[in-house]
């Protein structure tokens, strides 16, 4: 500008007209009464026949729609033609994403071709050609929701919610939604919910856990928004009240699963508004909720239009009367788990058992309850006549006398798991086998410290012929003499689990597997560390052409003698297990080296530290059909034959 004011030189200004003899490129004209000269370096940017000086060179501001209110925003983005358009838009900026993140579904206008030309392709049947046509049809709209979408941790916040619900409206609509925990510096809130149900009305399973900033306004947004929702999680949500809840109830008809846990806010007038609401609810479990009572499980189970078949009731103040409820109107229910009822006794049981309502009870789990004892388990067998899978755990009262009455009453049982219940003492055990009548199929006793190893004079007791799993685990006084006992009466046994068992030793073992008449098929013996050699040399002998999986985990007397019997018995063996162990160099070429190769596929010598470099071969022998090899804590094997072996099984997975 200096160089133009203080111009000197030949050229001269004038009115109405150029007197100039230069090129006229030099000269911009404005109006019919200013001509102004303008030096090449420069170029004019005036917008105003008549500006100063300094306002001629001055620069325009460059107009934005940022400037533009959200409420100007919001119906330029409602009228957006498609969702890739408004996808495109979103990732503009932040508050883009949180306004198009706000719009309802139902408030998207649909353009006129949508509406009249619905079909993407066209077929031309006089050059019969497939047209593509570039129709802008909104599939958000009439999506299915076959989409899940899984946010954990710092991943958990609004913006990726927003994300989620403006970006998958194209893309079949969102169906599944999981949120696990929430970030701390800006986690999941009620906006966040909101956009999942403006945007995603697609939605059928929602999980939230350990969301503590989402309350009643979010969940009014989803019930207002998701009427196809059919499962319904929330844990530890302690904004969540009655009031989101009752709103769940009256717009969700399709609910058929709900989970509440550790919900303080929420109590009996929203499970009776889902009694009331949801008559397709199939599926309840309600844990740790204060303020749930015998109203509220009374209203759910005692509804008319009550399907419900899964029931879960944990930790909550309730008292005989709801299981008398259960017991009496509990005629669709087939799965039913009561833990930690602290306030139910001996009669709530005895009731539930004795209502007539429990025809279809196929599955039940009791765990933590003072009041089963031996008189109301008796009940529960004769009362559940199509119970097929018990499940006691630390019911302290329960004694062999109950069990025994159980067994015999309870004719069609298939699997009996009993865990932690101190009560069950050998005598116990034996009868329960011996009476249970045809079907049962499993036995599970875990951490019965009442189980001794005694010799009894028993008598003459039928084996059971259709028992073919037998897990023993954790009992730490249930010996070889018991073992004994119990394998005569099993003869039919497929699969071993005695994890645990330190007391037994081969004079235990050896009677039970070669009572089995129709092959073992699984065999757990990790952790019995008194067996030998000569029990692994018989069962392999009489079980090898049956034998997939053998666990000897922490057996330490267990050496390369058995090694040989396994490699040229086991032909099938699949899952090979000689952690601890004492195998050396020796059992690994051993178990490479016969002609006919083994077919196996996980490998363990976790800990044996007399395998070494020298075994390379033997491991490449072994690795060909191998998919997972454990060399962890083998001090002898170097860093470099990892490698190598990492290099030629890649299709193995190594640990080490």
């Amino acid at each position: 500008m200096p160089a133009l004011v203080n111009y000197s030189g030949s050229d001269e200004f004038s009115f109405a007209g150029s007197v100039f003899t230069m090129d006229s490129s030099l000269v911009c004209s404005f109006g019919s009464h200013l001509d102004v000269y303008c030096p090449p370096t420069k170029r004019a940017r005036i917008c105003s026949p008549f500006a100063s000086s300094v306002d001629i060179f001055e620069e325009e501001s460059t107009p934005s729609i940022q400037v533009l209110p959200d409420e100007c925003l919001f119906e330029i983005f409602r009228r957006l033609l498609g969702g890739q358009s408004r996808s495109a838009s979103a990732c503009v900026s932040k508050r883009w994403l949180m306004l198009l993140s706000s719009i309802r579904n139902s408030e998207i206008c649909r353009s006129k071709i949508a509406q009249e030309q619905p079909a993407a392709i066209e077929v031309n049947e006089s050059s019969n050609v497939v047209d593509m046509k570039n129709v802008d049809e909104d599939p958000g709209l009439e999506s299915d929701g076959y989409l899940t979408r899984c946010l954990e941790g710092k991943k958990a916040t609004d913006i990726r919610l927003a994300a989620i619900a403006v970006g998958t409206v194209t893309r079949g609509g969102l169906g599944k939604l999981q949120i696990r925990g929430s970030n701390s510096n800006g986690g999941i809130t009620n906006l966040g919910l909101s956009a999942i149900a403006h945007g995603c009305p697609s939605l059928k399973i929602l999980s939230l856990w350990d969301v503590p900033s989402i309350g009643d306004e979010g969940l009014l947004e989803l019930a207002n928004e998701c009427h196809l929702l059919e499962k319904l999680d929330l844990c530890q949500c302690p904004l969540i009240s009655n009031k989101g809840l009752i709103a769940i109830a009256q717009n969700s008809p399709n609910l058929c699963s709900l989970t509440i846990e550790s919900c303080p806010n929420i109590g009996n007038e929203s499970l009776q508004a889902i009694a009331r609401g949801c008559p397709k609810l199939q599926s309840i479990t309600i844990r740790d909720c204060p303020f749930v009572g015998d109203q509220g499980v009374a209203s759910l189970l005692s509804s008319a239009s009550s399907v419900l078949k899964k029931v879960k009731l944990q930790a909550l103040c309730l008292t005989d009367f709801s299981l008398a409820v259960i017991g009496h109107y509990g005629k669709s229910i087939t799965n039913l788990i009561l833990i930690g009822l602290q306030n139910v006794s001996e009669k709530g049981f005895w009731v539930m058992g004795t209502g007539g309502g429990l025809e279809k009870l196929a599955s039940l789990t009791i765990s933590s309850c003072r009041g089963t004892t031996d008189v109301s388990l008796e009940a529960l067998g004769k009362g559940c006549h199509n119970l097929k899978l018990m499940c006691l755990r630390k019911c302290c009262f329960v004694s062999d006398k109950g069990l025994v009455a159980f067994a015999k009453a309870a004719r069609s049982l298939e699997s009996f798991q009993m865990e932690e219940c101190n009560r069950i003492t050998q005598l116990g055990i034996l009868n329960v086998l011996s009476h249970c009548g045809s079907k049962l199929k499993s036995l599970a006793l875990i951490k019965c410290m009442g189980i001794k190893d005694l010799t009894l004079e028993t008598p003459f007791l039928s084996p059971c012929e259709s028992l073919r799993c037998l897990s023993i685990k954790s009992c730490p006084d249930f010996g070889s003499a018991s073992l004994a006992m119990v394998g005569k009466l099993c003869p039919k046994l497929h699969n071993i689990d005695l994890s645990g068992l330190c007391g037994i030793t081969d004079a235990g073992l050896l009677p039970l597997v070669q009572g089995c008449e129709k092959g073992l098929v699984k065999v757990n013996l990790s952790g019995c560390a008194n067996l030998t050699d000569e029990s692994v040399l018989a069962m392999v002998r009489l079980h090898g052409g049956t034998l997939k999986v053998l666990n000897l985990d922490g057996c330490p007397k267990i050496t390369d003698a058995s090694m040989l019997e396994i490699a040229s018995n086991c032909l099938v063996l699949n899952d090979l297990d000689l952690s601890k162990c004492s195998i050396s160099d020796s059992g690994v070429a051993a178990l490479a080296c016969v002609e006919k190769q083994l077919n196996l596929q996980i490998l363990s010598f976790a800990g044996c530290p007399n395998v070494s470099n020298k075994s390379l071969s033997s491991l490449r022998k072994l690795g060909r059909n191998l998919l997972g090899l454990n060399l962890q804590k083998c001090n002898s094997i170097s860093n470099s034959l990892v490698e190598l072996l990492v290099e030629s099984l890649w299709k193995c997975d190594i640990l080490s």
